[in-house]
């Protein structure tokens, strides 16, 4: 019988159980949930989908990523930076994206951020990839318990804190953890899903920035 929060395949193969929730999910889920990532460009990206995914389903985001990407110049933040009114009329009245003002608004100002941040810390990376927990502050056992008991970290508590204090928007401490888990910065596969022993690999090789 499986064990909570894990599904186990007609291949005997173990999986977070939400890998079967949608078709889109299990390629994320295998190939991109929690492998580290150190391009500024992808982890501007993923800031910006956690965002507005805020009071949504993440299905509902990456299904709608291609048009994300070809809405904001393939999240170029540079780019993205030099949007004005006229380009948030464009993106208020195409159909494929989420088309919530506050949330738009919200990717061009953290855009600026961004370039901001870049300027001063050298990347994006590098900064972001300082918040990382040390392994004293992580659980010993990441199964289904702790995820429901865990929304936040006191790491992504940190991290919002000092992103807001820098101008960023949506970028509270359960979008933050969020955020953690998606770009690899903690491996929160659970305790027997087969993926969980090679992000732990991936992680090991990872240069950090």
């Amino acid at each position: 019988m499986d064990k909570p929060g894990l599904t186990t395949n007609e291949a005997g193969l173990t999986h977070c159980s939400w890998r079967t929730a949608a078709p889109e999910y299990p390629h994320y889920h295998d190939h991109e949930w929690g492998v580290p990532v150190a391009d500024d460009i992808q982890l501007y990206e993923k800031i910006c989908l956690e965002g507005f995914q805020a009071g949504m389903a993440w299905i509902t985001i990456l299904r709608k990523r291609e048009h994300f990407r070809r809405a904001f110049d393939g999240f170029d933040f540079r780019r993205v930076a030099q949007y004005g009114e006229a380009d948030i009329q464009r993106l208020m009245a195409d159909p494929g994206i989420v088309r919530n003002r506050a949330k738009i608004v919200s990717t061009l100002n953290n855009a600026r951020r961004a370039c901001e941040l870049v300027q001063e810390s050298g990347s994006l990376a590098n900064w972001l990839w300082s918040f990382e927990p040390a392994p004293e502050q992580r659980p010993a056992v990441v199964d289904l318990a702790y995820w429901k008991a865990n929304p936040t970290s006191p790491a992504s508590v940190r991290l919002s804190k000092a992103l807001k204090k820098r101008g960023w928007t949506y970028v509270g401490p359960t979008t933050m953890y969020a955020l953690m888990q998606a770009m690899g910065m903690v491996n929160d596969h659970l305790e027997g899903c087969v993926c969980r022993e090679r992000i732990e690999d991936h992680r090991r090789l990872f240069r950090r920035p």
